[in-house]
């Protein structure tokens, strides 16, 4: 039987890397006629309907500012293909670099909100500030997703994940568990 003594202590500071988040994604604004682009790892699906997403996006976020100033946000999911582009987005600050300029990106108008959708990630969802008692603690916005949009060219995409110490892990294959799925079948 195994004990306590069996096992290796885990730093506190690190308990993130055994819980990943959702993929990486792009969050963009737009504030004073300026879009930008931010990276993000600490995001997470709160709800189904209506459809919450929590994302840790604080004051030393250029985007900070904007999202507290707009209340509204797009959520771009990019494949593993754009990994060393996100990676470098998410290594300067909008407040200095004109990140869609550089970084060759294609702001696509949205339906629901102003900031862009990013025409070369997979899936674009747009969001507005559903619930902010968390950001003055935890810098943690729920965002409600408004409007999503998917690019069908792109079947069975490969998203990456961060894990908390500049390494990543990539979605493998599918598992298809839908017939266990019986106390959550109206999800399937």
């Amino acid at each position: 039987m195994i004990t306590v003594n069996d096992l290796r202590v885990h730093p506190l500071d690190q308990v993130h890397r055994l819980i990943e988040p959702g993929p990486v994604i792009l969050v963009s604004t737009e504030w004073q006629g300026t879009p930008n682009v931010m990276t993000n790892g600490f995001n997470m699906m709160v709800r189904h309907a209506p459809p919450l997403i929590a994302c840790t996006i604080g004051p030393w976020d250029h985007s900070y500012t904007a999202l507290v100033e707009t209340g509204e946000c797009v959520i771009s999911i990019p494949t593993a293909d754009m990994a060393a582009t996100v990676v470098d987005i998410g290594n300067c600050s909008g407040a200095d670099v004109d990140k869609f300029g550089k970084f060759g990106l294609t702001a696509v108008a949205g339906e629901a909100v102003r900031a862009p959708l990013i025409a070369e990630c997979w899936a674009n969802i747009e969001c507005r500030v559903a619930d902010t008692r968390l950001v003055d603690s935890h810098s943690l916005f729920l965002l409600e997703a408004v409007r999503a949009w998917t690019d069908p060219s792109r079947e069975a995409p490969r998203l990456f994940h961060h894990r908390g110490d500049g390494t990543f892990t990539l979605d493998g294959p599918v598992v298809d568990l839908k017939a266990h799925m019986t106390k959550w079948q109206y999800l399937v």
